[in-house]
């Protein structure tokens, strides 16, 4: 009875430390995010994305690297989880092109939540999947 009595108080003192450890994820939009935006579903570009939050503001960066796009101005509304940000550029011509994003975060409660939407510049739009890793 005595070691049935010390499995049961072991048993719920893991899962009492397990659970907050696996709910505790951070902001819904901070993290690695792959995917592909494009002008259409036919004709796509493979794009990363690197999003953090500091308390107060959501900052990233679009395909780190030798092309690194700093995004500015980004929001979450709770309403809808409707992220969106702008981000800045220089074109071939040494033009700068400000790319306008918004989309939906999707599969909230899970992990490799999805994020769809929409990009617009000056000369075009076009869609955007994003997924979480």
């Amino acid at each position: 009875m005595r070691a049935l009595r010390f499995v049961f108080i072991a048993s719920f003192a893991v899962l009492m430390l397990a659970g907050p450890a696996v709910a505790q994820e951070g902001h819904p939009v901070k993290g690695s995010w792959l995917g592909v935006w494009g002008p259409s579903a036919e004709h796509v570009n493979d794009v990363i994305v690197i999003l953090d939050w500091d308390g107060e503001n959501i900052t990233g960066i679009i395909n780190p690297g030798t092309d690194n796009i700093e995004i500015e101005n980004a929001s979450l509304n709770p309403d809808g989880w409707v992220l969106t940000f702008q981000a800045e550029m220089q074109d071939d011509s040494g033009n700068t092109v400000q790319y306008d994003v918004e989309g939906h975060i999707e599969n909230l409660a899970f992990p490799d939540r999805v994020i769809t939407g929409t990009w617009e510049h000056a000369r075009g739009t076009g869609m955007f999947e994003i997924t979480r890793q």
